[in-house]
């Protein structure tokens, strides 16, 4: 059974100042996320995403349809239930949201302190996170002396006081530079592998999704649009605006203007063919391997001018762009055979 279950859920939000008329944030979403699985919601800004998010730990509620939590519906809940189901839900924010008059100890010792654990307990619990996270020499320490990575640790050593089974991460790597995203993902990660804590995570970068989850759902305009395993989506996206997210953080077949360039560079026939891992979803799976010993088998030189292969989950895709080399006749022979078992997206024959 699902972990997390929407079903037909539509969130309307009344005209107002600001908005003339209504404004449907989260039109008819069905959307179900396993238990110990990390599942990223990625669109645009307006797409609907942080809607989803809030209703999923109530602190919005659907105009129509139901969550569930568990097979338990939270849409109605009082309030002191509703306190009890966010014991069971970690939040991550974007902006850290630290208290600055409390220490790096006290940040964390906070949800445990409204739960009125024992002293005892809450000391033990924050030493524990604490050493977790990486942060075990930082204890005494308050947010202004921190770093973004730090802090965005501290907060996620927050969100797991209260030992939750469901993990909401907002944006939780927005603020952060490369580098120290890398080394949040990372974190995450191991807080689902070892902890099996179940991660929604809202996000408008595609490379956090291409890193941390396993399964992806692309929205707008309040719909989701497309969704699946990313490796799936992310070698074969199917919807346009899923198209310009995978075009961020993978190099796709040239352009007009990038042909010609490389017409300009490099001697020889160009030929843009697809990658995909042997075996996974769909025809014309190839790998690299194959390709490569069908134009050695024509005695075709060849070299890569283009393009580059992408590793998901160790399963790999991408386009190579290559700039084949021989004689005429074996040059066509090997384009033939490559063909018959990749997709051959495009060729440059010099007119």
């Amino acid at each position: 059974m699902s972990l997390i279950r929407l079903t037909g859920v539509t969130k309307t939000f009344p005209a107002s100042a600001k908005n003339a008329s209504p404004v449907v944030a989260v039109d008819d979403v069905s959307l179900e996320i396993a238990a110990g699985e990390v599942c990223g919601i990625i669109g645009y800004s307006g797409a609907g995403k942080s809607t989803v998010l809030r209703l999923v730990n109530a602190l919005e509620t659907p105009t129509s349809g139901t969550v569930e939590i568990d097979g338990r519906d939270i849409t109605h809940l009082r309030e002191r239930d509703l306190r009890e189901l966010r014991g069971d839900i970690g939040m991550i924010f974007q902006q850290f949201n630290l208290f600055d008059s409390r220490a790096v100890a006290g940040n964390v010792a906070y949800p445990l302190e409204v739960a009125r654990r024992p002293r005892a307990e809450i000391r033990a619990r924050v030493d524990e996170l604490l050493r977790f996270v990486g942060l075990a020499d930082k204890a005494r320490n308050y947010p202004e002396q921190l770093s973004g990575g730090q802090k965005q640790r501290v907060g996620i050593a927050r969100a797991l006081a209260t030992s939750p089974r469901i993990l909401l991460a907002d944006e939780a790597t927005s603020a952060l530079d490369p580098d120290t995203t890398q080394e949040v993902l990372g974190l995450l990660r191991r807080i689902n592998a070892e902890l099996g804590v179940t991660i929604l995570v809202i996000t408008h970068e595609m490379d956090v999704i291409r890193t941390l989850a396993d399964r992806v759902v692309v929205m707008e305009h309040g719909r989701i649009i497309e969704s699946g395993d990313v490796f799936d989506v992310l070698s074969e996206p199917r919807h346009a605006a899923t198209r310009r997210f995978v075009a961020s953080i993978i190099e796709d077949v040239p352009d007009r203007d990038q042909l010609r360039t490389l017409r300009g560079r490099h001697p020889g026939r160009i030929v843009t063919l697809r990658i995909r891992e042997a075996g996974a979803v769909g025809d014309g799976d190839a790998t690299q391997a194959d390709v490569f010993a069908a134009l050695a088998a024509h005695g075709v030189r060849f070299e890569l001018v283009h393009g580059g292969i992408n590793d998901i989950a160790g399963r790999v895709f991408g386009h190579l762009t290559l700039a084949l080399t021989g004689d005429d006749d074996a040059v066509q022979r090997a384009i033939d055979a490559v063909g018959a078992f990749t997709t051959l997206i495009e060729e440059d024959s010099r007119g």
